[in-house]
This record gives structure tokens, sequence and C-alpha cells, in this order.
């Protein structure tokens, strides 16, 4: 596949193959998202993700130095994105037709661009018993009415690699994702033709992700095991996890500190500024989505939704909104303090 695109070769900061260098300016150094956009697009596959860090243990010998990881790594010459963005309209949804982590407004917006005709598939994170991601292709509304496939999991997911096969089976595909994984899509797309049939990039509000097992045994510690969990969420700095018998656990979330990976750490996007439209629970009432209406395409989508009175809307608190994207900056500066 990578053979029919042509790139610019970047240039290196150490005299090692390009995966050497990937490994030394943004893996070593804690900068790595995890995004997953550089085992997406690495022509030999031996780049690893999965639910432990990025790696390409036989990099030396295998790695033919084709420099394609390190130019869609959000995190190469890192400058990190903030603030709220620029949109066209914020407001506050709730969906008439399913139920979500919030106003299942992530959900509605992407079954209303499969019934446009605006998307033939998109890309959701599902979860297995234990809350394991899975990347699931959506090919029909019917399927989002599954609630292990909406909803935040809180783990990373390997999406971008999903979105390489996906390419090429789709004419037309809606992504969700983190702040992190829209700038590799964007970066995707800027560099290689097929990632062009990528019509619509959904982001989520997000402050930190977590490796699965770390976050599965963290929980555990705290007496919670997610295989009884039916719902996890994080509001006014709270984790919350509701339970199966109706029970609900709750605790701060900066006792999560230990296990924030380091790429967290040094990201300052919590509103996802390059999608065509982000969407949370932030600013709005319970119940409800705020969504950030960012690109022309994204509000045709809204419009239809409107048009199908397929959802309830409000206003959304936009201060609110304001006031988590400079709490991520504070929290998360870049360089780091030492």
């Amino acid at each position: 596949m990578i053979t029919e695109w042509q790139i610019q070769i970047p240039e290196k900061k150490i005299k090692k193959k390009f995966f050497g260098n990937l490994k030394a300016e943004v893996i070593d150094k804690g900068l790595c998202s995890h995004c997953c956009t550089c085992v997406a697009i690495c022509p030999v596959g031996g780049i690893t993700a999965g639910d432990k860090p990025i790696d390409f243990p036989n990099w030396v010998k295998d790695c033919i130095d084709c420099g394609a990881c390190v130019k869609v790594c959000p995190r190469w010459d890192y400058k990190p994105l903030n603030g709220i963005g620029e949109y066209i309209e914020i407001l506050a949804a709730k969906s008439k037709r399913f139920v979500g982590q919030d106003g299942a407004m992530v959900t509605e917006i992407t079954a209303s661009a499969l019934e446009m005709g605006l998307i033939d598939a998109a890309l959701f994170v599902g979860r297995d018993e234990n809350w394991r991601t899975r990347v699931v292709t959506i090919r029909s509304v019917e399927q989002l009415y599954d609630r292990k496939i909406t909803g935040t999991k809180y783990s990373y997911a390997d999406v971008l690699p999903a979105l390489k096969d996906a390419v090429l089976k789709h004419d037309a595909l809606a992504v969700v994702g983190t702040p992190c994984m829209v700038s590799g899509v964007r970066k995707l797309q800027r560099n290689f033709k097929k990632f062009e049939r990528v019509k619509l990039v959904i982001g989520l509000f997000c402050t930190e992700n977590f490796y699965h097992h770390q976050l599965y045994e963290f929980l555990l510690k705290k007496g919670v095991d997610l295989r009884n969990a039916v719902k996890t969420d994080i509001k006014k700095g709270k984790f919350i996890v509701r339970l199966k018998d109706g029970g609900r656990v709750s605790f701060p979330v900066k006792e999560f500190e230990e296990i924030i990976p380091s790429g967290c750490k040094v990201c300052q996007d919590f509103a996802a500024v390059e999608s065509d439209v982000s969407v949370g629970s932030v600013g709005s009432k319970t119940g409800y989505s705020t969504v950030i209406v960012r690109t022309e395409v994204a509000k045709q989508v809204m419009d239809y939704i409107r048009e199908k009175d397929y959802a309830e809307f409000d206003e959304a608190n936009v201060d609110a909104v304001k006031k988590l994207c400079n709490f991520k900056i504070k929290i998360h500066p870049y360089p780091p303090k030492s």
C-alpha cells in the first residue's frame, strides 16, 4: 500500500534508521501519545501497539528506513495544540434515538451521517466483558443500539491501524477518537491520498487515557471489578463507576496520577481542536452532550439532525469548556516542569 503514496522524507535527528529516530525523539522521551498513527502506516507492519507501549522489537533489522512513521507522528517536533479551537457553533444536545455516555450525540452524529450517505462506514471503539477495547466497523444505524459499542472506555484502542484497512474497503468513512488520534488522522490525510476517504472526524473531550491492564488493576485495588460495571465516567474531578447491581463508586481523578501515561502528561488538547466536531459532557446539563461544530461538513450533519428532529437542544456553557481547556494547559505544561 505505501509504495503507491509518495511522501517527502523528513530530516533525521540522529544517525539511525527512522524508527530509531522516532524511538529516541518521541518514545524514549515520554512524548508518545499511543495514537498508533505510526503503527497504521508502517509498510512492514513491524510497529506494535495494543495494551502496551508502542514498539518495533526488530527495528534495527526490519525497519526499511522509509520515514513514514516520523512523517505522520503528531509528537515529532511537538508543539502542543490547546484551547477551544475554531468553531461555527457550540450547543448542548441529547439524542432522541440513542442512549450513550451523556446525550449520545457521537452516536447520533454517526447514525445521521450514515443516513445522509455522507459516509458508508464508521470506526467506533467497543469493549468486551472486561472493558478491553476493540475496534468495531459500523455499517448500519442498527449496530449503534449496542451499548457495548457506545459510551466511554478510558483505555487505548487501535483505531488508526484499523483505519488503514478501512480506507481500502470503503469510499467514505467517519472516525471517532481522542484528540491525539484526531491529530494522527489529520497527519495521515495530509500525507497519504487514500486517507482523504475519511470524511468526518469526531473528536472526544479528553484529559487523559490509560492502558487497560493498569486501569483494571488500579480499580481492583479500589474494590471495583470492571466486569461488574455498566458505565464509567469522569465528572467534576471524580472518576465514577456505575455497577450492574445499581451501586456507584467514585473517587478523585487525581488518584490516577501513578498510572497516567507520560504522553498524556504533555498533551494540552482537551477539545480535539483538529476534529470536524467535538463532543463531551463538560458545559452541558446532565443527560446532554456539548457539541462543538467546527467545519461545514459537521454543520451539514447537525442541520440534518435538526431537520429530522432526532435530538433535543439546549445552550452549552462555553465558559465551562474554556475552563477545562485552560486547566489541561495548567496541569500538563510543555516542556514539562522539572
